[in-house]
């Protein structure tokens, strides 16, 4: 089971996105998606998060919200491929923008956001984010592409 962080960095009801068509076999050809990648050697959530908005984007983030974890499994040609997805969001950063080698950054308004390729699921965790739901956990189901079923749970108080 691989470990990801993916952050959604939100600025002027814009969420920082990328749009993956630099890399040749990327999972995510094509898809736009949040900031993040997989986890390194004894780092945490938020370490890797933090690292990686900083390698992808050039933004230093000074606080983030660790907001779920997306249990993200896809079967495609019959192999299966399996990940916790450690989600965050922020609108608390600083620096500029960078060139990045994965895809293209881009601010897009939340309300286009379903309007442009991605995974179907992300549309579920996009609306938990944008009501503010507190810290859920997140199980989305893929064949071929295409989600078959998710399973949610949030923490009651």
């Amino acid at each position: 089971m691989i470990n990801t962080s993916l952050c959604y960095i939100e600025k002027d009801n814009c969420y920082l996105m990328l749009h993956r068509v630099k890399k040749e076999n990327d999972y995510n050809k094509d898809k736009w998606i949040g900031i993040g990648g997989k986890f390194e050697e004894t780092e945490s959530p938020e370490d890797c998060v933090k690292r990686e908005v900083l390698e992808e984007t050039g933004l230093t983030l000074i606080s983030a919200e660790y907001r779920g974890i997306v249990t993200f499994v896809s079967t495609d040609k019959g192999q299966t491929y399996s990940e916790f997805m450690h989600l965050f969001w922020s609108n608390d950063f600083s620096g500029n923008l960078l060139e990045c080698d994965e895809g293209n950054l881009e601010w897009v308004e939340k309300s286009k956001m379903n309007d442009l390729p991605h995974w179907e699921g992300d549309e579920i965790f996009l609306d938990l984010l944008d009501k503010k739901v507190p810290f859920f956990s997140l199980k989305l189901i893929y064949k071929d592409g295409i989600l078959l079923e998710h399973h949610l749970n949030t923490l009651k108080k």
